[in-house]
């Protein structure tokens, strides 16, 4: 799958000069100009990276940073940041406020995705290797590739599974048919809109048994979520 960087830089030129060299990498690029904007794209789709310039108008990147790492929502995304501060003092503070890596500008395009690189790397093999996701009963392996509902197993497609671990991954958010394609199915893969509303109701059958069916709930006009609280 195509992992996605958010870009968060004010000054134009710089941005799309990182946005060649990103898209060119390979990666799929959210840009933003200030925080405010930053925020909407961290909210509406699921970041695996985020670069992020230190002077942005308004709320400064490194204040961003810090107030990301104590949200649990988005503390797990790794933030590299972006500055012309080479004093010893400022990285430090960069890096107390949360940030994985740090890089000085001007810098090179070769050492800016090798620095991606290294980051991602370092997140993935840091992840729980058996992770187990659970909520009022709703219990999803994914090591094993198990869910169980009320301690009963529950059969589920490889498409329910994949689409149930992403919800219960990001609790209380809302996402969109092309959102749910995109992460679920992936983005190389095509497949229509509706195939979402399918699986979507054959996830709801399986787990209506016990009563966990209302926790993937419809947004009228946005999407779906997943919550642990009943509508």
């Amino acid at each position: 799958m195509v992992q996605k960087v958010l870009l968060v830089e004010d000054e134009f030129a710089i941005r799309q000069m990182l946005l060649f060299v990103l898209q060119d990498a390979g990666f799929e690029v959210i840009q933003a100009e200030n925080t405010q904007e930053a925020m909407v794209c961290i909210s509406e789709n699921s970041i695996d990276l985020l670069i992020l310039d230190w002077m942005l108008p308004g709320i400064s990147g490194v204040e961003l940073c810090s107030r990301l790492k104590k949200e649990a929502e988005y503390k797990h995304i790794p933030i590299i940041m972006l500055t012309a501060k080479a004093e010893e003092d400022d990285k430090i503070q960069g890096l107390n406020a949360g940030a994985d890596d740090y890089l000085t500008k001007p810098f090179s395009p070769r050492e800016l995705i090798a620095r991606i690189n290294a980051v991602l790397r370092r997140v993935s093999s840091n992840k729980v290797t058996e992770e187990v996701l659970e909520y009022d009963g709703l219990v999803l392996n994914e090591k094993s590739h198990r869910v169980s509902s009320n301690q009963k197993p529950v059969n589920v497609g490889p498409i329910e599974f994949k689409l149930l671990h992403f919800f219960m991954s990001h609790p209380e958010r809302v996402f969109s048919r092309t959102q749910l394609l995109d992460n679920v199915w992936g983005n190389d893969v095509y497949v229509e809109e509706r195939t979402v509303d399918v699986h979507i109701r054959r996830l709801r059958k399986a787990l209506e048994a016990d009563g966990h069916d209302h926790m993937v709930q419809t947004v009228r006009g946005s999407g779906y979520r997943f919550s642990p609280i009943s509508l």
